[in-house]
């Protein structure tokens, strides 16, 4: 039922002309007080003339300023034509109307009024009869802050069920529920089905001893009693009926809606070598990705399959994801060139070491590199390795020093502390006069009597020189000397 439609009274009085006719006013006037949070007499032209507050916090309102307003100027907006409409249906003795209507509040949120309006005079003046709804509308708040609250409960329930529930089913070890009392199969998942050959028509009915080699049932026997007195117990080794495979066995209790379980996990025992080569795995790989030289590894296709930061580094990339799956020719040397080259050595020596070639970064950065890679089968799919180290800091110290810092003098500044001063001085004097005269060599584009014009010195001199630093032809050449 809708409270705000018309509605017949239940019961009127039956001698309201009798008895209600002898109230004085101001019992009258106390009567609707009593009987309603606020009431308003209201003439003809629908203006206010009087307003009977019962609860001091419509007086904290300013509800009396109203007298003398008109009631569809003290509404909201959106209210005011429920205003009319009760005015107009005021003169209605066989039904009365209800009607919520929101007063603008000067601390805080609009007041919610329910009224009622009825017509009491002949001059037609009305009488509106006002419940407020704060209360209520603070309850129903509350009522649907909880609703929404048991809604937020119940959607994580059922995520963490279905979490369990995925963890349950995908998890590749056996995984069994025991009732605690009678060690019967509450639920398995589908690894224990396939393990245990159990239906799905015989599970809930089996033993989970049934299941087990004779000389299992009781090790798991007392597996089961230690951890339903203690919450766990230790592991055991089970072996099952068909005397194949055999398995670690570890339980725990845990109660739920006021039942005990058992939770019964089966390891098998060659699992365990796997396990520690994929621990072993995982080291070298966390190794591999913390290395400083870049390390990429190739499909048959030639595109990414897995790389390391220093690889990011080299090709100027901020996420693996934007490596993998690309061709590793896209960074890689020349194009159409280097790659297949290496493939070709790879695929007839087996090992590529020490090749120099170039690594294009994503922003156009060109590194010399020099790598190393291997060929590696994963199944029947080959893939391959490529370690890349970056040849940068030894190419810039090699140009820097260039002609300017060869290897002797390098020895020489090994021999500081060890000689004299003085033959050190007579070393490197040699060491720069050598150089001088295979620049002039060179400038002179092998000319000897112009190279020997370039350092002043005769030509005699020169060749002296080019015997005494074995430079060259030693032979005298006659038409230089003359």
């Amino acid at each position: 039922m809708n409270v705000f439609q018309p509605q017949m009274p239940t019961r009127g009085f039956s001698g309201q002309s009798g008895w209600l006719a002898r109230l004085a006013p101001d019992i009258a006037g106390s009567l609707i007080t009593a009987a309603s949070d606020i009431a308003l007499v209201i003439d003809a032209d629908g203006v206010i003339r009087d307003v009977s507050l019962g609860t001091d916090e419509l007086r904290r309102e300013g509800h009396l300023s109203w007298i003398g307003q008109r009631w569809v100027d003290v509404v909201t907006v959106e209210t005011r034509a429920k205003v009319v409409d009760l005015l107009a249906n005021a003169g209605n003795e066989t039904a009365v109307q209800f009607r919520e209507i929101n007063h603008p509040s000067i601390s805080g949120p609009d007041v919610p009024v329910r009224y009622s309006a009825m017509q009491v005079g002949e001059d037609g003046t009305v009488v509106a009869l006002g419940r407020d709804l704060r209360n209520y509308s603070n309850l129903q708040q509350r009522l649907v802050e909880a609703q929404q609250a048991m809604e937020r409960e119940y959607a994580r329930l059922r995520l963490a069920e279905t979490r369990y529930r995925m963890l349950f089913h995908l998890a590749s070890e056996p995984v069994v529920i025991l009732d605690a009392a009678s060690h019967r199969i509450v639920e398995a998942n589908p690894a224990a089905q396939r393990e245990l050959a159990l239906p799905n028509d015989r599970l809930q009915a089996a033993a989970l001893a049934s299941c087990l080699a004779p000389e299992s049932a009781e090790p798991l026997q007392l597996m089961l009693r230690a951890a339903q007195a203690t919450g766990k117990a230790d592991e055991t080794e089970i072996g099952l009926t068909d005397g194949g495979r055999r398995f670690r066995a570890s339980a725990s209790a845990f109660r739920q809606d006021n039942a005990a379980y058992l939770l019964v996990r089966l390891t098998p025992l060659h699992v365990e070598g796997r396990q520690a080569g994929d621990k072993v795995a995982s080291r070298v790989l966390g190794v591999l990705e913390k290395f400083p030289d870049g390390f990429v590894v190739i499909g048959p296709d030639f595109r990414v399959l897995e790389a390391n930061r220093a690889f990011l580094d080299l090709t100027q990339q901020a996420t693996k994801q934007q490596a993998l799956g690309q061709p590793l020719e896209r960074w890689l040397g020349r194009p159409g060139i280097d790659l297949p080259l290496l493939m070709v050595t790879l695929t007839e020596h087996g090992v590529v070491r020490n090749f120099s070639t170039v690594i294009r970064g994503e922003f156009g950065s060109v590194e010399e590199v020099e790598l190393s890679a291997v060929p590696a089968l994963n199944g029947e799919t080959p893939s391959y390795g490529f370690v890349i180290r970056s040849l940068g800091v030894r190419t810039a110290l090699e140009g820097h020093r260039g002609r300017s810092l060869p290897r002797s003098v390098e020895h020489l500044t090994e021999l500081v502390g060890r000689v004299s001063l003085k033959d050190l001085v007579r070393e490197t004097t040699d060491v720069i006069e050598k150089l001088c005269i295979e620049a002039a060599l060179e400038l002179s584009k092998d000319n000897r009597a112009s190279a020997a014009q370039m350092l002043g010195l005769s030509r005699q001199s020169f060749y002296a020189k080019l015997r005494r630093y074995g430079l060259g032809d030693l032979d005298d050449d006659p038409g230089e000397l003359n």
